[in-house]
């Protein structure tokens, strides 16, 4: 029968804890002198590799293609609320500090908008929020109402 595991006899899997490679102490260690590097040369000094897109001289991919387009420094993204979510909410009422104290977005300054998946739980009446048209019929048909 094995010997019970305690803390005091834990050791690690055989071949799991390999020591790390001791470069550059002496020629008796094996992997003095040169330190594994060769003599000279490019690849034996410091920072000495080609950078990732190098294609031994030809000009590299990411300067013969055309740059094209931008990132618009103005937008927006909108927080996503989903249908299915608003169980989480306890009154009927769904505005932005509502959606914020239920934990379903982080900000109620930055713009949110209910997306259409899943059914909506019961009647909510929508202010200060941006609908998809799906979700806005979901809402109505329950039996809420959408304000601007």
């Amino acid at each position: 029968m094995a010997d019970k595991i305690t803390l005091s006899n834990l050791k690690p899997a055989k071949g799991s804890n390999v020591p790390r490679k001791r470069i550059g102490r002496g020629i008796g260690s094996g992997i003095g002198k040169t330190s594994g590097k060769g003599h000279k040369g490019h690849k034996a000094r410091t920072g000495g590799s080609t950078n990732p897109g190098f294609e031994g001289g030809q000009m590299p991919m990411y300067r013969r293609l055309p740059k094209r387009g931008f990132t618009n420094p103005f937008k927006e993204t909108a927080q996503v609320v989903n249908l299915r979510q608003l169980e989480k909410l306890t009154g009927d009422d769904l505005n932005p500090e509502t959606l914020v104290a239920a934990g379903l977005v982080k900000k109620a300054d930055a713009p949110i908008k209910l997306l259409a998946t899943g059914e909506a739980p019961r009647a909510f009446t929508v202010r200060g929020i941006t609908l998809s048209a799906q979700a806005k019929a979901k809402i109505e048909a329950r039996g809420g109402k959408v304000e601007a």
